[in-house]
């Protein structure tokens, strides 16, 4: 079956407690967002990986020193269920973006519609897709890294685990560093079940200080897999250059 007639709608995400999870985004940078995903979803896509005329492109980690391991970009037009996280998942976090924009005294105004958002980006030469299908297997690993493809960015993301750990994979930990002026970074893991998402910072997010906010960095990735086999989407609202 098409994986868009096997999964096409997603879950309503009005049901989260929303004010929450933006106020979490805001002080820690991430927020975990438990089943935004059924089981049958995931499985459907992660068994999109092998159908090469569902992607755009595929990038083999190690020869760009990105790590071990592999993913796929789709290409447009996207799967329903992809899309449809991508448009309607948008518009919530639309207003931390624009507040972190002011914070960080960013020129940049976020539209309320994803469609008006990729538009801006188009205009800017950004046209190619970036949710993307990660798959990692026995001593795969991510680097710490941030999803920029242009000058167009939003700035927060969503990765969503398609697998079970300890079932599926072994290891495999989803980890996020984060780099304050004059500080050490410090490294927090996240703890994901199969279907939960995790939104995150893609790369600068404000912190207030006692001289007004300032700018942190974060960046994210993948512990070493050490057995079995693990796949993640990722949404990443902005297109690519």
């Amino acid at each position: 079956m098409p994986v868009d007639e096997a999964i096409s709608t997603v879950s309503p995400l009005t049901r989260y407690d929303w004010p929450a999870l933006l106020q979490q985004l805001d002080e820690r940078g991430f927020a975990v967002f438990p089943g935004i995903l059924d089981h049958f979803s995931c499985d459907a896509l992660a068994t999109l990986y092998p159908h090469e005329t569902a992607f755009r492109s595929q990038v083999i980690m190690a020869r760009h020193g990105f790590g071990q391991g592999e993913y796929r970009y789709f290409s447009y037009p996207l799967p329903a269920i992809v899309q449809q996280l991508r448009q309607q998942l948008y518009p919530l976090l639309v207003p931390l973006a624009n507040h972190w924009a002011t914070r960080l005294r960013l020129p940049q105004h976020f539209p309320a519609e994803h469609q008006h958002f990729i538009t801006q980006c188009h205009q800017a030469g950004q046209c190619r897709p970036t949710p993307l299908l990660l798959r990692y297997g026995q001593g795969d690993y991510n680097c710490l890294h941030q999803d920029l493809y242009g000058e167009q960015v939003f700035p927060l993301q969503l990765a969503v685990l398609l697998s079970e750990p300890e079932e599926d994979f072994q290891g495999g930990e989803f980890v996020l560093t984060e780099q304050r002026p004059r500080m050490q970074s410090r490294a927090q893991v996240v703890r994901l079940n199969k279907s939960d998402g995790v939104v995150f910072a893609v790369s600068a997010r404000p912190v207030k200080g006692s001289r007004g906010d300032y700018r942190v960095l974060q960046r994210h990735g993948v512990s070493e897999v050490t057995a079995g086999r693990r796949f993640t989407l990722g949404i990443i609202f902005h297109d690519a250059a």
